[in-house]
């Protein structure tokens, strides 16, 4: 499964750059994120519960950020292990660009793949879940990264 989106953030591209590199933020960003820990510059550990249709699994996985180029792109995958709701794993694409000083355009494209019961539900509830989880994501993020620029 693919999609792809962007989003408006009323900050600056490095102020965007930071917080996609803050396990904090990405914690508070993640729907269902339980914690977020870094291991190193470009590896964190991950705990999130998830509910899909009837299912609610809870995912421990790993998150690696790949193909860095600050502060402009990154490659974010991550694999998580569901127990006996399956798996999922999958990446994103994502770009900062300036919309003028004080605002950056987040496009980002990700694929996703999952697997055992969770993929038993059918492509057009994981499909209207991911995109949903997707857009919740990145709405929460450019909220928290404008908030934390506008208290500055």
């Amino acid at each position: 499964m693919d999609m792809n989106g962007s989003e408006r953030i009323e900050a600056p591209v490095e102020t965007v750059w930071q917080a996609l590199n803050d396990p904090e933020i990405l914690r508070q960003a993640i729907p269902g994120c339980e914690s977020l820990d870094k291991t190193s510059d470009t590896a964190m550990t991950a705990k999130v519960v998830l509910k899909i249709g009837p299912i609610k699994a809870k995912f421990e996985g790993a998150v690696e950020l790949q193909n860095l180029n600050p502060p402009h792109s990154y490659t974010i995958a991550g694999e998580g292990k569901g127990g006996l709701a399956g798996f999922a794993k999958g990446g994103a694409d994502v770009s900062l660009e300036a919309d003028g000083p004080d605002a950056t355009i987040l496009t980002y494209t990700v694929k996703a793949e999952v697997g055992g019961k969770i993929a038993q539900l059918g492509s057009r509830l994981i499909d209207s879940t991911s995109k949903k989880l997707a857009g919740e994501f990145f709405a929460k993020f450019g909220q928290l990264v404008g908030n934390s620029v506008a208290a500055a």
